[in-house]
């Protein structure tokens, strides 16, 4: 999911180069315009608030990969889609690539979760379900909501945010 957040952060050494997020020049403004002071403040108000706006997620997402602890997120975005399959075969196939990409010991995007976590999702996505990776899903967003997202309402990505989404309301409402 390429995201357009280039609008509103600003190249800095204290993050990551932006530009893959850039949009093309000319949708540059009509999206910038888009997002309005009171939405960025309000993923201040609940990391759910925060996951449920195209922009923020892509934010939150960005502040992650700057800090080399992006899997947790991704993990979490990968249940989301795999609750939505339908086909029990896409199921299966789908559970163990997440599987072996996130929760098997050494896997490239390993999440941090306990051994009994890990074999109890180990057991039930032997016959996957629509629910199977709930419990593993809802530990990795609890970390996430308890440690990343008050870091990433702390840093200077964030403020930026608030400080570029404040500027731009108010040379609109000049």
């Amino acid at each position: 999911m390429k995201t357009r957040l280039g609008c509103l952060s600003k190249k800095s050494d204290s993050y990551t180069d932006f530009s893959e997020f850039l949009p093309p020049a000319h949708e540059t403004t009509a999206r910038c315009l888009k997002l309005s002071t009171d939405e960025v403040v309000r993923w201040s108000e609940s990391f759910d608030h925060l996951l449920a706006h195209k922009y923020g997620l892509a934010a939150f997402r960005t502040f992650l990969k700057s800090e080399f602890s992006d899997e947790n997120i991704e993990f979490w975005m990968a249940c989301e889609e795999y609750k939505k399959i339908k086909s029990s075969t896409k199921l299966v196939s789908k559970a163990n690539k997440i599987f072996k990409e996130f929760i098997e010991v050494q896997s490239p995007r390993e999440v941090n979760i306990d051994y009994r976590t890990r074999e109890k999702t180990k057991q039930i996505l032997s016959d996957p379900s629509p629910a199977s990776l709930n419990e593993v899903q809802g530990k990795i967003y609890c970390l996430m909501e308890k440690d990343s997202y008050p870091r990433f309402l702390r840093s200077k990505m964030y403020q930026d945010i608030v400080n570029r989404a404040h500027a731009q309301g108010q040379r609109r409402s000049v």
